[in-house]
């Protein structure tokens, strides 16, 4: 099924592939006063960027300095107005960054910038240029340019008579519409998206770019997963069973009973589907940033997966009122097809003391997705495991007898559940510490936690620890077993970290290597050098792991010409995460290190370098019209205008002609990594 899955998604993704160009994910304008204003008066511009979805974009300025693109603004200074004070960011937020180790400010969705001027002539005119970067939330970013000129105010002279002012007025009107116009073509002179990219896409057929990667689409599918394994486990909750005979008693009753058994599996779908639509509806893609980063719900998930927990371990039950219950269950006796609905809603109703700590948590957990379908899916996927096994009962009531009996094994069920929610809890404490710098769960203290309650999962499994309405144990079971071995594992496989090991598998849910004060050794990456954040400075262009290289591309050519080797291009970035991540877990593997060194000249080009180029190598690109003074502008329009791609990272392989050998890569898993390595040099060769 996976492999099915894993070669539908790939075909989808070839084909928009094909397609693909020029990335863009804000889209700017501007607003002046609408109230006439005189020559001296001081006014409000006002820039607006609207955001694609799952994209964030980054305010001017923020703690990390060492981090992401702050957004720029750039006034060509003329004497018909005067800058009053700087741009200031409305609808911004706090986003703690892994990567970069600190708080950024981000806007999704929509974001503004209010930069105070003083009008000094009838006619003011402001150009301004506007660079900035946005990131999606699983780290790729892109870098932009726009350029605007801020026109249309309404001028008035406090001489005028009422007539010349109607006159004015109407001028003015016709100005506006006008601009209106203007602003409506504002878009095509972008830097990152203007008419250009339809000839540049039609006009280079053969280009092969990759645009997007399958890392999120991976991570759906593994909540998915998550999913419908915790309604296969809420199945064996204490409460569920008591529902199964009322269920077959109920069908033994109806007519029709296959056509009415798979309306009632699908009418229990769509109750828990609702239940994520309504999570998507008031969340959405736009609340998942202010989910993960803010302290406010952070707090509430902590305390919510401690309660969850606590009720696992028996300290207390969540119930819905009893009335509401009763109600539901009348409903259900009525019979028909409604009855038979809420027979389905009994069961979830009935069933909520036992699912909410599991659906509760897959929608918390689905709600820091950057799908806005996630929660909906989730639930669906859920409720699957629900559906099946009480379809069947109702279809065919002898199953009932070949189920496990309830015990005390059901309780231990819960016990286990408690205490992978205190486990769970315990990341978004770590979300509040890390965004506030307490200090307090550095990540060998959040380790030493884990360590402990997987532990204490490990030894219950076994008997070692007993709760009170457990039932003694006469021997251990080979699942029993099984359980405790892998539990177990986990727990030896996490003990290293304590003292620096990458721990790389669990990277999304322990704090950043950075705050580890405790290690035993430098520590090293599989490629046996130290990992960048912690040696490097991320401001300087580097060559990781020991790596020797060019910084400009005409400089590695020459090399490659003198050695006969091909030209490995990464187009990177100081404030690129995911550029970050493929030299921290990719390039340090040995398959890919020795590849690096020995069969490659490489040329690693920082689109975001703000050295200034030398007077006589600055050029006008052909692509936007923009003068490039920059090594960052060089490289970043050398990868649009060569590859017609602007996200980073993005990875070519080059003959020293800049024949192009293979498709160019992104982020990337090691054995795509190391099959675009083997690829380009055999072509190389031949």
């Amino acid at each position: 099924m996976n492999r099915f899955l894993s070669a539908v998604f790939l075909t989808v993704f070839a084909v928009f592939e094909s397609f693909a160009q020029i990335q863009n994910h804000a889209k700017w304008s501007f607003e002046v006063p609408k109230n006439p204003v005189k020559v001296g008066d001081v006014v409000e511009v006002k820039f607006n960027a609207k955001i694609d979805p799952t994209w964030h974009l980054y305010s001017t300025e923020f703690e990390v300095k060492e981090g992401p693109q702050p957004t720029e603004f750039t006034f060509k200074p003329n004497s018909s107005y005067e800058l009053v004070g700087k741009p200031k960011p409305v609808g911004f937020h706090n986003f703690y960054e892994e990567v970069w180790g600190g708080n950024t400010s981000v806007a999704e969705g929509k974001g503004s910038f209010i930069q105070k001027v003083k009008i000094l002539e009838e006619n003011p005119q402001i150009p301004v240029s506007i660079a900035y970067q946005t990131c999606q939330n699983d780290g790729l970013c892109t870098m932009g340019n726009v350029d605007l000129v801020v026109t249309g105010f309404k001028i008035t002279k406090v001489t005028d008579s009422p007539s010349a002012a109607t006159s004015s007025q109407s001028a003015v009107n016709s100005k506006q519409s006008a601009i209106g116009s203007e602003q409506s073509t504002l878009d095509t002179n972008q830097t990152t998206v203007n008419s250009k990219q339809a000839t540049v896409n039609s006009d280079s057929p053969t280009t092969q770019t990759l645009t997007e990667t399958p890392e999120p689409e991976e991570s759906l599918w593994s909540f998915l997963l998550a999913c419908f394994l915790g309604g296969l486990a809420s199945i064996f909750m204490p409460c569920i069973y008591p529902i199964m005979p009322m269920t077959v008693s109920y069908f033994t009753k109806q007519e029709h009973g296959t056509s009415k058994a798979l309306l009632y599996g699908l009418s229990i779908i769509a109750i828990y589907t609702v239940l994520g639509f309504l999570v998507s509806r008031f969340g959405g893609a736009q609340a998942a940033n202010f989910i993960s980063t803010h302290w406010l719900p952070n707090a509430i998930f902590f305390v919510v997966f401690v309660a969850f927990g606590l009720s696992f371990l028996g300290l207390f039950e969540i119930v819905l009122p009893s009335s509401f219950v009763n109600n539901v269950d009348r409903q259900a006796d009525k019979g028909g097809l409604m009855g038979i609905f809420f027979m389905a809603l009994t069961l979830v109703v009935v069933s909520f003391s036992c699912t909410a700590p599991i659906a509760g948590t897959l929608l918390i957990l689905a709600s820091k997705g950057s799908e806005v379908l996630r929660p909906v899916l989730g639930m669906a996927f859920f409720a699957l495991p629900f559906a099946i096994v009480f379809t069947g009962l109702a279809m065919f009531p002898k199953f009932l007898k070949s189920l496990p009996k309830s015990g005390g094994w059901l309780n231990e069920f819960k016990v286990v559940f408690g205490i992978l929610e205190f486990a769970l809890a315990l990341k978004f404490l770590s979300n509040i510490d890390l965004a506030y710098h307490w200090n307090l769960l550095d990540r060998e203290i959040f380790l030493a936690i884990w360590i402990v309650l997987f532990s204490l999962i490990g030894f219950y499994v076994l008997g070692k620890l007993r709760m009170d309405k457990d039932t003694p144990l006469k021997g251990i079971s080979i699942p029993r077993f099984l359980i405790a071995s892998a539990t177990f594992s986990f727990v030896v496989y996490m003990i290293p970290g304590m003292f620096g090991a990458p721990l790389r598998s669990l990277s999304g849910w322990l704090p950043p290597e950075q705050t580890q004060d405790f290690f035993l050794s430098n520590a090293v990456g599989s490629g046996g050098t130290v990992t960048q954040s912690a040696t490097s400075d991320t401001r300087k262009p580097h060559l990781p792991h020991g790596l020797e290289g060019f910084f400009d591309y005409d400089q590695a050519v020459a090399q490659a010409k003198a050695t006969g080797k091909p030209v490995f291009i990464d187009f990177t970035g100081f404030n690129c995460a995911n550029c970050r991540k493929m030299e921290a877990n990719v390039w340090p593997q040995e398959e890919v290190l020795k590849r690096l060194k020995n069969d490659f000249v490489i040329a690693s080009l920082y689109v975001d370098d703000k050295t200034d180029l030398p007077a006589e190598q600055r050029y006008v690109s052909s692509y936007d019209q923009r003068e490039k003074t920059t090594i960052g502008d060089k490289n970043a329009d050398f990868q649009i205008t060569k590859f017609n791609n602007n996200a980073q990272p993005f990875y070519c392989i080059v003959s020293p002609t800049g024949e192009l050998l293979t498709k160019p890569v992104g982020y990337t898993s090691t054995e795509e990594f190391v099959a675009f390595l083997d690829g380009g040099l055999k072509n190389f060769k031949q």
